[in-house]
């Protein structure tokens, strides 16, 4: 039998999660000591036109995935760099359709303390999920994934 359970990233969870404890703990932390940012017309207008820019993001980079027939799922084996496609633009743009979601919902609840939370969530994607990913992708795929590392950037 063969066991690819080691034969992945190590990531401390899968990313959606680290985006919702941080979303709830501020959603939390809002209700009982409610603090806005912007006024109320301009939040609603950022949180509608933000969300949105997730979700085409989002597609393009899991149909880049599944062209290449490698897993979205961070827990299972990687079979394949891709760099086409959206992956031109970015190492990881599904982090970013999340991010995007979560500075979305910040600005539609119109919450200082979700917006403010949202570095820490990015502190904790980038060590416990991006760092991980890389070294997992550059002692599997070696000189391949240097290579696209060093032409495209993490985030944007």
């Amino acid at each position: 039998m063969n066991d690819n359970t080691s034969d992945n990233a190590g990531v401390i969870t899968i990313p959606p999660i680290i985006y919702l404890v941080g979303l709830l703990l501020g959603l939390l932390i809002h209700y009982f000591y409610p603090s806005r940012f912007l006024s109320e017309s301009v939040s609603v207008w950022f949180g509608v036109l933000l969300t949105p820019v997730a979700i085409p993001i989002a597609l393009f980079a899991m149909l880049a995935l599944k062209r290449a027939e490698t897993p979205i799922d961070v827990l299972k084996p990687t079979t394949a760099i891709v760099t086409d496609g959206i992956y031109r633009l970015s190492r990881n743009p599904m982090y970013v359709a999340l991010a995007f979601v979560y500075l979305g919902i910040a600005c539609w609840v119109n919450s200082l303390w979700i917006l403010l939370l949202m570095v820490p969530v990015l502190v904790v994607v980038d060590q416990g999920i991006i760092k991980r990913e890389e070294q997992y992708l550059g002692q599997k795929f070696g000189d391949e994934y240097l290579r696209y590392k060093s032409e495209v950037r993490r985030w944007i």
